[in-house]
């Protein structure tokens, strides 16, 4: 759905007046979205450096897709060579100052590995572009911010990745993206047991005692406003309420669960640790609607306007 959501967007680019938009893809793919979708804009080539056109998609042509190749909703291998070439390109280009920051829309990590490109997901292969060693990924809405110790792990690895390290690796993570990258001078942090009930003094085990509260009291050490392990059946709630800026998750569905049942069409997935500002929708490639029409591009819009504000503030 990433060609539908950016002709969607940009029909609305008018609620964002602060930003000049470029993308990096395939010219004569969204031509022929437009035109499949019924959607009238003005789709013209760019190359870096050059002017952008207002009321235009200004595209950096970066692949040949054939059409008669391609079905909605069925990528493959050299669809996934075009959609690393992007994400490469808007690393390079934004390193280089041409571009301020990106927003990426969703892609297929099975088709990104088929491709031979071996990485989980966009975050850590934008981790490895950008020569990063501490990274992170947080989902950012209106009204909650979540954080994740393990990302993109099977389950039964998930305890195997937790240790005090990698747990005040990303309090201290979140700590400094709230303050540099969202303006919030005294970031209130909440850290999420792992057991339930936040295993209660060790009865439904010990990970809060051995690893989650020494990494809670070292980031306290380092003056870092952080406060648990609570239980997560919880925590969401207090801060929904606004007790604290965002919630260091241990797994990757603890944070995402209940942050897509508030966030699922507005959410952004914002890459922490990088030094290149990075948003990205919260949702998946949907191929199962792609090129019906009927893909929302709410996340894309609000990844974009983030990505103003990230650049924003690390400007001041």
């Amino acid at each position: 759905i990433g060609p539908e959501i950016i002709l969607k967007c940009f029909k609305e680019m008018h609620k964002l007046p602060d930003v000049s938009p470029v993308v990096l893809g395939d010219l004569h793919l969204l031509k022929r979205c437009a035109a499949a979708l019924d959607i009238d804009i003005d789709i013209q080539p760019w190359t870096p450096g050059t002017t952008i056109s207002e009321d235009t998609i200004p595209v950096h042509d970066l692949s040949s897709l054939k059409g008669d190749e391609l079905q909605w909703g069925s990528p493959n291998h050299v669809t996934g060579k075009a959609m690393a070439r992007y994400i490469t390109t808007g690393v390079e280009l934004t390193q280089a100052g041409v571009l301020d920051g990106i927003t990426t829309c969703p892609i297929a990590k099975s088709t990104l590995n088929e491709a031979g490109y071996n990485y989980p997901g966009h975050t850590e292969m934008l981790a490895e572009l950008t020569k990063s060693q501490v990274y992170g990924m947080m989902m950012a809405g209106n009204k909650l911010r979540v954080t994740l110790v393990s990302i993109h792990c099977p389950f039964t690895q998930i305890v195997s990745q937790l240790n005090i390290h990698s747990i005040l690796a990303i309090i201290r993570l979140t700590h400094s993206t709230l303050l540099r990258d969202f303006g919030i001078k005294l970031p209130k942090i909440a850290i999420a047991g792992l057991n339930p009930h936040a295993g209660e003094s060790g009865i439904f085990g010990n990970e809060e005692e051995s690893i989650i509260t020494p990494a809670i009291n070292q980031a306290q050490d380092e003056n870092i406003n952080a406060t648990g392990p609570f239980p997560a059946d919880s925590v969401f709630y207090k801060a929904m309420k606004g007790e604290f800026d965002a919630v260091v998750c241990m797994y990757h569905d603890q944070g995402l669960t209940p942050f897509k049942l508030i966030h699922f069409a507005d959410g952004v997935n914002v890459t922490m640790g990088l030094p290149i500002v990075r948003t990205s929708v919260d949702h998946g490639t949907a191929y199962d609607i792609a090129g019906q029409g009927i893909a929302d591009h709410t996340s894309l819009l609000e990844a974009i306007n983030l990505a103003v504000t990230i650049v924003n503030n690390r400007n001041h």
